[in-house]
């Protein structure tokens, strides 16, 4: 560790935590799940050619990898458990996956399906020595983001949700907040997911923007931007110093005139 105390500061040698994954969770990418209910091998089959068709793989380089990741998971025989996928995604993404698999349960063309994520992502882990290692405000250290992730998807009408300690680090070391999403097609169902899959990620991306992570603040301005929920999030722009002394004299200027 940096200080030699705790991971407050980072670590002195480079870490995939810190490094690696810290910069995509940056971007809002993290573990995204679903698994087909039905137990059919062509329902996966199905949900997979729905995800690509959700992706712009010449948007940014982790979509072309995620892009080619889906299109080849039949091929490399990436089931997982049942007839389950992962595919990493950020928020939009995954919005736009899970309201095209609403459509095709509502339009019959596949069976149930539910939602889900690895802890493992954005916004619903805290723990210093893993998930939020690249935060450096002092706040990674914190365990309010997993929480404020839980109670948010709860409010939302999440169909299950979670939150418990530990999650593969050891007791103590980390808080997390999961969910899951069952699709049956409704347009209730389409409302949830419009409100709650964008919540789930991007208190990430928020509380990293407030750190100052250069990603995460061009995601978050973007999200400001672009979003049809109207939620906005702060950008934490560093007050110029010399600004503020040039005002507070020029003030005082027009004052002893």
């Amino acid at each position: 560790m940096k200080n030699g105390v705790d991971a407050k500061d980072g670590f002195v040698f480079p870490s995939y935590f810190e490094d690696i994954m810290g910069p995509i969770f940056d971007y809002g990418y993290g573990p995204f799940r679903w698994v087909c209910l039905s137990g059919k091998a062509e329902d996966l089959d199905k949900t997979d050619k729905a995800a690509m068709s959700c992706i712009d793989p010449a948007r940014r380089s982790e979509d072309r990898d995620n892009y080619i990741w889906i299109k080849e998971a039949k091929v490399n025989q990436l089931v997982v458990g049942s007839q389950a996928r992962i595919l990493y995604s950020d928020a939009g993404g995954r919005t736009a996956i899970a309201l095209k698999f609403n459509e095709m349960v509502r339009n019959s063309e596949v069976g149930p399906i539910i939602l889900g994520r690895d802890h493992h992502d954005p916004g619903g882990t805290d723990s210093p020595f893993r998930e939020t290692a690249n935060i450096y405000d002092g706040s990674n250290v914190c365990a309010d983001m997993a929480t404020h992730c839980f109670a948010g998807n709860a409010a939302r009408g999440m169909s299950l949700v979670a939150l418990h300690n530990g999650g593969g680090t050891g007791i103590g070391k980390a808080i997390n907040g999961g969910f899951g999403m069952v699709l049956d097609g409704s347009v209730q169902v389409d409302e949830i997911l419009r409100s709650a899959m964008s919540w789930d990620v991007m208190g990430g991306v928020a509380r990293r923007n407030w750190a100052r992570n250069p990603n995460a603040m061009e995601v978050a301005m973007a999200y400001n931007n672009e979003n049809k929920n109207g939620d906005q999030i702060t950008i934490p722009f560093q007050t110029d110093e010399n600004r503020v002394a040039d005002a507070v004299a020029a003030l005082f200027s027009e004052l002893d005139r």
